[in-house]
């Protein structure tokens, strides 16, 4: 595999991930019960995406020095941009995972605990997924037009079924873990399971981490492919997941309460996979530059907010106009 990434950078950025997790245990309150407000959620935002900055000028500086400007210029911009597409695409991580809490009725006091476990679980699995990815790639180069096609027929998908909820009460998952776990009806604080009388019983908030988990599972097999269309560095791939999950849990509670307002926002996503696919069905005939995918992507995503609160400015308009000549 050929990466950027000397034993330096992995020791680095490893340890800038071991003190950011343990200060959100440890310090923030981790999987303590806890209401997070939005204003706690906007201050941990801007932190996670200035260390994420931060991260990202440090390593155009080390590579400018180690191995000239070029280089560093190009990797530095594969990261952001690799940051922004994985970044952009765990909205819709978002808006399931507010789908999962209000379907298991989870009390916000304890989503920040179930989404702990979430981000923790997503980075194992994002760190095997990219490692066995990016040595598919190295022997099998045929392999991206497999994932250029996959994300090119999901994001077609998404478009067309941007509006359809997950029929939950129906999700075999759920019915599998409900045929095979006794079940407690209630919430017992933050404990994912109890005894009673000798017997063992999962709690509603287990249920609720074993679909967060899956859901993180799905949306990885989307966005790892996405990125590696910008490259295939597994060192660029793997921070750039791992920096864009570790501010997850912020922006779900930034957004928690604003989520209807983005009612368009499915579809830019859905047009980004759609890019990113033909992106990379063309790699050998023409390599499109990162910076225009940088461009291209920001610009959907940007339109697709745009149009999104100018729909829900419209409607709160005519809704109050409504009301008012009743």
């Amino acid at each position: 595999m050929e990466t950027v990434g000397s034993l330096g950078l992995w020791a680095g950025f490893a340890a800038i991930v071991l003190v950011m997790l343990a200060i959100d245990l440890f310090v923030v309150g981790g999987g303590k019960e806890h209401r997070v407000s939005f204003r706690e959620a906007a201050t941990w935002s801007v932190v996670w995406i200035a260390i994420t900055l931060a991260f990202a000028g440090g390593l155009w500086w080390y590579l400018d020095g180690a191995m000239g400007r070029e280089i560093a210029n190009t990797k530095a911009l594969e990261f952001i941009t690799g940051y922004l597409i994985e970044k952009a695409l765990a909205v819709d991580n978002v808006f399931i995972w507010l789908m999962l809490f209000s379907f298991f009725a989870v009390p916000l006091e304890l989503q920040k605990r179930v989404l702990l476990y979430g981000v923790l679980g997503a980075i194992v699995m994002r760190t095997i997924m990219i490692f066995a990815g990016a040595w598919l790639i190295t022997q099998f180069h045929w392999i991206l037009y497999i994932f250029g096609a996959f994300l090119l027929i999901t994001g077609v998908k998404m478009y067309w079924f941007a509006d359809e909820k997950p029929d939950l009460e129906n999700n075999k998952l759920v019915k599998w873990l409900r045929g095979h776990m006794k079940i407690t009806t209630e919430f017992h604080g933050q404990q994912f399971f109890i005894w009673k009388n000798g017997v063992r019983y999962a709690t509603p908030l287990f249920l609720a981490l074993v679909l967060v988990e899956a859901s993180d599972l799905i949306f990885a097999v989307d966005s790892i492919p996405a990125i590696f269309a910008i490259t295939t560095d597994p060192f660029i791939v793997l921070t750039s997941n791992i920096f864009a999950i570790l501010g997850l849990r912020a922006m779900y509670f930034l957004l928690a309460g604003v989520a209807d307002r983005f009612s368009l926002l499915k579809y830019g996503l859905a047009i980004v996979l759609m890019f990113i696919g033909v992106k990379m069905l063309l790699i050998d005939l023409y390599k499109i530059p990162v910076a225009v995918s940088l461009g291209v992507v920001a610009a959907i995503i940007a339109t697709s907010i745009i149009l999104s609160l100018n729909k829900d400015a419209r409607e709160r308009a005519g809704g109050e106009m409504a009301e008012r000549s009743a």
